[in-house]
């Protein structure tokens, strides 16, 4: 292995390691449920694919060169934030002035667990939706973050070697950055899970939800803010 290549896996490494917005979809989806989290992570490594293919494409230096381009990507990535921000601070208000018990879709979920794979189709349907979920938020969480894109125009360059073609060398270190993730995001997805024991605990869910929604919103005005 190259002396290139491992300053690269370090790179990406040190960048998978500082927490952003995929990182608190991932944990917080995991914390849900193990495949829900599993779903996420995917889904924010396929919005990385969607990255990589664009630089390797020419198609990332088009819009980040132009600025309304890049400020509809950051304000759409934006207030998808907020979105799943204030979702979740609704629904831990909405939980805390209930009656306490659990709802329709908790008690479903519950059956469909129980069912396991073998279980009728009507009670594997709330296992399908919960991955469905988990990768639609993880994939537009990264797809629509304009840093990823810039991660791929101004870090990959210059671990590409200029006697090859440079757009396979970046679909290739793209690659390699995303099986990275993936193996990253699963170890994760592993220890995460284990805060389903304690969000078992009403209080202790009311503040976790509380805490990432109030996380979604401030990371969202963030991006919104900063140029």
């Amino acid at each position: 292995m190259s002396a290139d290549l491992i300053g690269f896996l370090g790179v990406v490494l040190v960048a998978y390691l500082v927490p952003g917005p995929d990182f608190l979809v991932v944990v917080r989806s995991a914390a849900e449920h193990p495949s829900k989290g599993r779903a996420a992570a995917l889904g924010a490594q396929a919005g990385l694919c969607v990255h990589m293919l664009a630089a390797a494409a020419g198609l990332s230096v088009v819009a980040t060169r132009s600025p309304m381009v890049y400020d509809a990507i950051r304000l759409s990535g934006a207030a998808y934030l907020v979105y799943l921000g204030v979702r979740a601070v609704l629904a831990a208000r909405a939980r805390r002035s209930g009656t306490g018990t659990a709802s329709p879709e908790a008690e479903a979920e519950a059956e469909a667990e129980a069912a396991g794979p073998a279980g009728p189709p009507a009670l594997r349907a709330p296992a399908r939706t919960r991955w469905r979920t988990g990768f639609t938020e993880g994939f537009l969480t990264n797809v629509l973050n304009p840093k990823a894109a810039l991660f791929f125009l101004s870090v990959l360059p210059q671990f590409v070697d200029g006697g090859g073609s440079m757009a396979a060398q970046i679909f290739f270190l793209g690659i390699l950055d995303v099986a990275v993730g993936v193996v990253y995001w699963f170890a994760l997805v592993t220890v995460a899970a284990r805060l389903r024991a304690l969000l078992a605990r009403p209080a202790i869910r009311h503040r976790w939800e509380l805490t990432t929604g109030w996380l979604f919103i401030a990371m969202g005005i963030g991006v919104a803010t900063v140029a």
